[in-house]
């Protein structure tokens, strides 16, 4: 995303989060807060920071959202109302991609009414990672991509050591795809490997991989992992 320009409006903790990954990566970014102490915080991080309430449209409309490749709305319970008025002027000013931040069902409902093109909730998004990593011990990371399918990487259990992806069979069995192995050599290096239908698992491998809703859940279940 380098080289890309964001703005970034509210600089909460999920804010901070954001902007500081961002100028990490060498995103221009513009952050935006009505507390002069968090935005001289940001500053050190940022391309440019202000100090303004971003519900006024006239000075919203002075930073050119339609300029912005994402703006991206992180207001979140400080102030709901200031979340949904953001997010409509933003659309409003012509930016072409905003993403806002919800706190439950409603808000997200609303923030998509609004023009939101993409609504993300990190405590809830969080909530589910945490909970499915505690109910299944070999499932070690969960990336949601939308509604419809989910990247996980899963640790390989004694039972499946030594059988080849041919001989489990995983997409036709339980729609599971894997898309890497993740292995260490005899020095202890990690590496990722491409899958092969003749690879051997061994005992603590990861393996990365891609499915719908439920379904790796389903599959250790069964495997009786």
């Amino acid at each position: 995303m380098a080289g890309k320009q964001v703005m970034v409006v509210g600089l909460g903790q999920l804010g901070m989060a954001v902007i500081r990954s961002l100028a990490d990566a060498d995103v221009e970014v513009l952050a935006i807060d009505r507390r002069p102490e968090v935005v001289q915080l940001a500053s050190s991080y940022v391309t440019e920071a202000l100090c303004f309430d971003a519900t006024d449209e006239e000075s919203l409309a002075r930073t050119s959202p339609a300029q912005r490749d994402v703006c991206i709305c992180t207001i979140g319970d400080e102030s709901r109302e200031a979340a949904i008025v953001v997010t409509a002027l933003l659309r409003k000013l012509g930016a072409p991609r905003v993403i806002s931040r919800s706190t439950d069902d409603l808000l997200e409902r609303i923030l998509h009414l609004v023009g939101a093109h993409e609504v993300v909730n990190p405590e809830r998004s969080f909530g589910q990672r945490l909970a499915t990593r505690l109910l299944y011990e070999g499932i070690l990371e969960v990336v949601p991509l939308g509604e419809e399918l989910v990247i996980s990487e899963i640790r390989v259990p004694s039972t499946l050591a030594g059988r080849t992806l041919a001989d489990l069979s995983l997409p036709n069995r339980f729609g599971v795809t894997v898309l890497a192995v993740r292995r260490s050599d005899v020095e202890g290096r990690g590496g990722i490997r491409r899958p092969q239908a003749d690879t051997s698992l061994r005992e603590g491998d990861g393996l990365i991989v891609v499915a719908g809703p439920g379904a790796i859940e389903s599959m250790l279940e069964r495997l009786g992992t």
